[in-house]
């Protein structure tokens, strides 16, 4: 993995903690992240205005691969929203997680990548890095605890979560090869936010709109360019590298969130949270070297 390719993907990881964080901090989420792709969208338009040299018209599989990224994006949010309400954290986070899984494997399938020793191994300790960081305790009943009720609608929710955002990853991958990350990105946003905005239809959502603008309009036009920022430098970084590495790599934005929970939200921070933070370094630096 070059070195431009990890940065890139590392900056964008910033800015997904960033724009995580920001969405904490607001009342109502859901119209809080619709809030966010408005001013992320309306941000990308005046950017795009003063790109020099024309925007080319994407090919039919172009748009195809953006159109299959954006419905796969927008199902992941739905589906992890689902499994929150009704399940707990460290049994939902895990499963939500397991994209990770997925990604090596459809890239070699279907995009015909290979991996070395290192890379692998490197992924593998991203993941456990991952599963493990909302752990309770270090048990081998803690750690098969997510897996024990695959009955559980929460559990099912999650696990189709983690799978579809696999899904939309390959799109991403597929579509950035042949067309410019920018463009492709742009039409991305603008696609999830037309599907997002039918959500916004429903009356429980409706007095929402004006009420969140008003209670939290720095964080909206704050949102717009560290949003701008996490989606332009990931896939751009994309283009350059594995989708198998590029995803697992993405996961350092969770060691961020740790800290800026640490240093800004006043959250604990026990010894089994250090060690999985550890495990995902370790892992991205395994995989920057292979």
């Amino acid at each position: 993995m070059s070195s431009l390719a990890f940065t890139l993907i590392v900056i964008s990881a910033l800015m997904h903690a960033l724009w995580n964080m920001l969405v904490k901090r607001s009342r109502h989420k859901t119209v809080f992240i619709w809030w966010m792709f408005v001013a992320s969208s309306g941000l990308f338009t005046l950017a795009i205005s003063l790109v020099p040299g024309p925007f080319h018209r994407p090919s039919t599989e172009t748009l195809l691969m953006v159109a299959i990224g954006a419905v796969c994006f927008v199902l992941y949010h739905l589906f992890n929203g689902r499994a929150y309400r009704g399940g707990d954290l460290s049994v939902v986070y895990p499963l939500c997680q397991t994209s990770m899984i997925y990604v090596p494997i459809w890239g070699m399938i279907l995009l015909g990548e290979h991996l070395s020793i290192r890379g692998v191994c490197g992924i593998l300790l991203v993941i456990f890095g991952t599963y493990s960081i909302q752990m309770q305790r270090l048990s081998l009943d803690e750690l098969v605890r997510p897996f024990r009720n695959l009955q559980s609608p929460q559990v099912r929710d999650a696990l189709t979560a983690g799978f579809i955002y696999s899904i939309g990853s390959i799109a991403e991958k597929t579509g950035v090869r042949h067309y410019s990350p920018l463009h492709f990105t742009y039409i991305l946003v603008l696609i999830m936010l037309f599907l997002m905005s039918f959500n916004m239809l429903r009356p429980k959502y409706r007095a929402l709109i004006p009420e969140e603008l008003r209670a939290n309009w720095r964080l909206i036009l704050w949102s717009g360019p560290v949003m701008m920022a996490s989606f332009l430098t990931f896939r751009y970084g994309l283009n350059m590298s594995p989708v198998s590495y590029a995803v697992p790599v993405r996961q350092v934005s969770i060691v961020i969130g740790v800290v800026i929970g640490i240093l800004f939200l006043r959250e604990s921070f026990g010894r089994i949270r250090f060690v999985s933070a550890l495990f995902i370094l370790t892992g991205a630096t395994l995989i920057r070297l292979s």
